[in-house]
């Protein structure tokens, strides 16, 4: 990756692989749009003891996110998996360590979006997205979703919604994204692609 492409962040926390497999979707729709590519971060799990214990590299995958990672990106897709209606806490804590960035109002006017993944049908996606984007608000991002004209959102049974992709995992978080559902998250992740070239290209001009 050249450093003077654009990147989309597409940062995300994943246990059994769900997740992970959406924001790779989402990476392949970035990086079908011409000029800018998709960068993937994940972050590292929780640990209720006070002593850091994990390696500073993830066994297998992305590598962890870093403030820089968000600091100069295009755009920024965060993926997590639901946690009773909300985002599971190791992405949180990541967010919740970005103060610096927005004091100095880093991620303004750049577009951001969300994607979750939950094991029952009805396990709180949409309020897990809503939830997730305030943080992105707080930055004076500039929030995508996906619109109607993704005619899947129609027909699909399983995962999607306007406020960002969604996918049905199962009660044993072991089912595969399906045809619809991978479909959505390479269309969030291009339309994301080209919001970002544009408002990049406004705050240039600005």
């Amino acid at each position: 990756m050249s450093t003077s492409t654009p990147y989309v962040l597409i940062l995300f926390y994943s246990r059994h692989g769900a997740t992970r497999a959406m924001a790779e979707a989402m990476a392949a729709g970035v990086e079908s749009q011409p000029g800018i590519d998709a960068r993937l971060r994940t972050v590292p799990p929780v640990s209720a003891t006070c002593e850091a214990v994990d390696s500073d590299i993830p066994a297998d995958g992305p590598v962890y996110a870093s403030l820089d990672d968000l600091r100069h990106c295009a755009g920024l897709a965060i993926g997590s998996p639901t946690r009773f209606g909300n985002m599971a806490a190791p992405l949180k804590y990541f967010l919740d360590s970005t103060s610096e960035l927005w004091m100095n109002g880093t991620l303004v006017d750049k577009p951001a979006s969300a994607f979750t993944s939950t094991a029952s049908l009805h396990g709180g996606q949409e309020t897990t997205l809503m939830t997730m984007l305030i943080p992105l608000l707080h930055h004076g991002m500039v929030l995508s979703g996906l619109p109607y004209s993704e005619t899947e959102l129609f027909t699909t049974t399983t995962g999607g919604t306007p406020y960002g992709a969604t996918h049905l995992a199962g009660q044993r978080s072991n089912r595969s994204l399906d045809e619809q559902e991978r479909n959505l998250c390479i269309a969030q992740g291009r339309r994301l692609a080209r919001l970002s070239l544009a408002l990049g290209t406004m705050r240039e001009e600005a």
